[in-house]
């Protein structure tokens, strides 16, 4: 009994690793090719390891095209990331509160909208969004990529909606009995019993934005105002693709991420654990 169930422990701890090499092959595969001369990147009998390690890859990729410097890249993608992050967590934090929690006329309709609003794919709001944000003169800034962010974010609504409806509701009746109003109970008991969910919510947020192409695309015309992710693309022209510098950025563009998934890990797995409980 001790050897088969022995066996059987080797055999999925060697499907687990075979699967996650599986998974982040290409992710290293990018890595190593951010050392490789373009020749072994391009080539059709390409070695996994570079054969010699060009460490050029990565200042050349660094300054950019002209006298913009990937600097000012991260500067605005960090920008927009982290005022993104902050205004979907305050305001879908505010609108699930309300949603769970507080009774009020239309609350059916406008839940039933918030979720209909999640079926719509995002290529049928680029025009009429596109058409709003020019007449208000905020094309070619960064206020079309940051200030949606601050009216709510479905999926993050409706996950703490999940979250708040799993909190007990004698906890807001006696905070009411102290004499706490809708504002207090939700910073004083509910803000801080919503901290997994809040993790949660900045880290993929946080992706989410960090790794947006096609809002930056639509938006920002000026290279001052590139993101990371609109500048990567700056590396393919005309005269072809310099593939070297571009997955030397591109891998340095995994560190931010790969920071807040690292030490925000176990919280994300509450968040997400704990919103599905009682739903």
């Amino acid at each position: 009994m001790h050897t088969r169930r022995a066996f059987r422990n080797t055999i999925y701890h060697l499907f687990v690793v075979a699967f996650g090499l599986l998974m982040i092959y290409p992710v290293l595969w990018m890595i190593l090719s951010s050392f490789k001369m373009k020749s072994e990147i391009l080539g059709n009998n390409a070695p996994f390891l570079p054969s010699k390690w060009v460490f050029e890859n990565y200042p050349n990729g660094w300054q950019g095209s002209g006298s913009l410097t990937f600097a000012t890249y991260f500067r605005n993608s960090i920008i927009v990331s982290v005022l993104g992050t902050l205004g979907t967590v305050i305001s879908s934090a505010m609108v699930s509160y309300s949603l769970a929690r507080i009774n009020f006329r239309g609350r059916k309709f406008w839940f039933t909208a918030m979720i209909m609003t999640m079926l719509l794919p995002g290529q049928v709001l680029m025009i009429p969004q596109y058409i709003i944000w020019n007449r208000l003169n905020f094309v070619g800034t960064f206020v079309p990529l940051i200030l949606p962010k601050f009216l709510g974010w479905p999926f993050f609504i409706y996950m703490m909606m999940q979250f708040i409806r799993g909190l007990p509701k004698e906890l807001d009746e006696a905070a009411m009995i102290d004499g706490c109003n809708k504002y207090s109970i939700f910073v004083r008991i509910v803000l801080p019993l919503l901290y997994p969910s809040i993790i949660t919510t900045i880290v993929i947020s946080f992706y989410w934005i960090w790794d947006d192409y096609m809002g930056p695309l639509l938006y920002l015309s000026k290279p001052a105002l590139y993101t990371v992710s609109l500048a990567i693309k700056g590396f393919a022209d005309a005269q072809g693709t310099n593939f070297g510098p571009m997955f030397a950025m591109s891998t340095l563009s995994l560190i931010p991420v790969f920071l807040l998934f690292l030490f925000f890990n176990r919280y994300l797995m509450d968040g997400v654990t704990a919103g599905a409980v009682k739903g």
